[in-house]
């Protein structure tokens, strides 16, 4: 094939934007052949764009899988669909990227990520935080070693307020049923995959008190204080919610060489002398501290996000270079908040990976109280 033929299922918010870019011809690799949604509307709003009458549009997405017309699907749909879409493309040998999360639950993820080991095509998610050239910047230097071994994390992420207006615009939002839960699952996704993926590990245990509806009428969290602790025995702290304001977006990694913290989409990295770890076992004075600098950070300036993971997940497909992100690796951020929700719900720390059993019987019972937004 000379361009990778993409379909879009779901034109909302973030399926207009992937529809947008390859229209426009963001996506070097990269064509939009076919739409989805169950909306009608929808649908009539998507042949208002610039090159739609190009489009084939469909209202199910099994039909789009069996038309012929695409190579590959985004699926951009609430979160409860996408591992089922996603597995439906596998076995239509369509390849396939999905928005994020990678799903609700734990044992519905890991069941996608077993058909794409069988599956015979790529998958990959769209983590697109992961091409700033900020983060990108702050994985290699704890992978390097430059800040040594790492002895605690901290982020506070309280920067996307929501009014409650912003709950009532759909009834599917902020609920148990159609949503599966708040900030975590809505705002966060983001920043859990990318606490894991430059840390290069998940959490060994959590105690998180989520508190539910306690600024907003809804159902799920929209308040969430968490306490971690790593396999070397490094501890951090999660903090996010959708009522502060102003809010905070705050990310530190603190190692025994030295600390990075990003703040403004600024990473900045202050470095000591000696390891602390040595100046601890070797100084000989009641007081004193290692000596420490503000390192010079040379970042290469890239941050392609939505278009720069689509633009990848194109030239893999065509095997013109690696696939960036691998689907398979989300379920690592819903392993981070399912143990976030069912350490709340336990009343008590909880061990990773969870009981994935444990985690879906407490979500179910929450879902059967569940209630559509007016």
């Amino acid at each position: 094939m000379e361009k990778v033929k993409f379909g879009i299922i779901g034109f909302g918010n973030i399926g207009s934007l992937h529809a947008k870019n390859l229209l426009s011809g963001k996506i070097e690799n990269g064509v939009l052949t076919a739409v989805c949604d169950i909306d009608s509307e929808k649908l009539e709003t998507f042949k208002k764009l610039d090159g739609s009458e190009k489009v084939a549009l469909f209202s199910d997405y099994t039909q789009m899988y069996k038309s012929g017309l695409i190579d590959a699907v985004i699926v951009a749909v609430p979160h409860y669909s996408h591992p089922k879409m996603t597995i439906d493309a596998f076995h239509a040998g369509i390849h396939a990227i999905t928005e994020k999360p990678a799903g609700v639950y734990t044992k519905q993820v890991k069941e996608m990520n077993d058909e794409a080991e069988r599956a015979n095509v790529l998958f990959s998610i769209m983590f697109n935080q992961r091409t700033n050239c900020v983060y990108r910047k702050m994985r290699e230097m704890v992978h390097d070693g430059t800040i040594g071994e790492v002895k605690r994390v901290n982020w506070i992420i309280t920067n996307w307020y929501r009014p409650q207006s912003y709950y009532d615009s759909g009834t599917w939002r902020a609920t148990w049923k159609d949503e599966g839960g708040g900030v975590l699952f809505n705002q966060c996704p983001h920043q859990l995959d990318l606490l894991q993926w430059i840390l290069g590990t998940l959490p060994s245990s959590v105690r998180s008190f989520c508190h539910f509806g306690k600024w907003h009428d809804i159902e799920v969290e929209d308040d969430v204080t968490v306490y971690m602790e790593f396999p070397n025995g490094a501890t951090g702290v999660f903090v996010t919610s959708t009522a502060d304001c102003p809010g905070t977006n705050r990310f530190e990694i603190l190692g025994d060489k030295g600390k990075l913290v990003v703040e403004n989409n600024t990473l900045t990295a202050t470095l000591l002398e000696m390891s602390e770890r040595e100046f601890n076992a070797t100084h000989t004075l009641p007081h004193g501290e290692p000596k420490s600098y503000v390192a010079n950070i040379e970042l290469d300036g890239k941050n392609e996000q939505h278009a720069g993971v689509l633009n990848n997940f194109a030239n893999a497909i065509l095997g013109l270079e690696p696939l960036f992100i691998d689907g398979r690796e989300g379920i690592n951020e819903v392993e981070l908040m399912d143990s976030m929700l069912l350490s709340t719900w336990l009343d008590k720390t909880v061990t990773l990976p969870i009981d994935d059993d444990a985690y879906l019987e407490q979500l179910n019972r929450r879902i059967e109280e569940s209630k559509k937004r007016k």
